[in-house]
């Protein structure tokens, strides 16, 4: 099983399967227009930007199980997210990535590369650790997905290669990116 064994509703309506887009390096990241992180989006479509012609994708998939960061439309959402961010890297129509109701291609990806905890050097580690243990505490355990642009590196053979959490910035993932490209 990969990913391509999976189907999303892009925010056209149009549903796909992810085999559209086999043999390219991509990123997936569940996404949220009000959350701390939310600035990530700049990021993202910096990466997007350099490296689509290189055979690179993003797919964002919103959500609105953390805090009820993502309360928008799904039109709202991709109005937003093309005013603020500029972005253009395919966006997928809200979904839920965690607990029993969870998009079956986000309970593939949290079973494939558990949960190994957040980037200890990042500012916001130890608030956001703090913060889930004080009012989401049933959220650490286990490996699902624990908060918003928790990101998922997948080979151009839809292979599961790399977790990162939402504490990892995009940027910071260029060189993972880089090697899968080149190999």
């Amino acid at each position: 099983m990969n990913v391509y064994d999976f189907t999303g509703t892009l925010m056209s309506g149009r549903e796909v399967s992810l085999e559209e887009y086999k043999g390219k390096v991509i990123l997936i990241v569940n996404t949220a227009s009000q959350c701390g992180f939310t600035f990530q989006y700049a990021d993202l479509q910096r990466l997007y930007d350099r490296y689509k012609e290189k055979g690179f994708v993003i797919l964002g998939f919103p959500c609105n199980q953390f805090a009820e960061q993502e309360p928008g439309t799904n039109e709202e959402v991709n109005t937003f997210c093309m005013i603020n961010y500029g972005v253009s890297f395919p966006m997928f129509q809200k979904v839920e990535v965690r607990g029993e109701n969870a998009h079956p291609l986000f309970k593939f990806l949290s079973a494939s590369k558990p949960f190994e905890g957040f980037n200890p050097f990042h500012s916001v580690a130890k608030l956001l650790t703090a913060m889930l243990n004080e009012k989401y505490p049933d959220y650490l355990p286990g490996d699902s997905i624990k908060w918003n642009f928790t990101k998922f590196l997948i080979s151009a053979e839809g292979e599961v290669i790399k977790r990162f959490e939402a504490t990892t910035d995009p940027l910071d993932m260029e060189q993972d990116i880089e090697m899968l490209l080149q190999s």
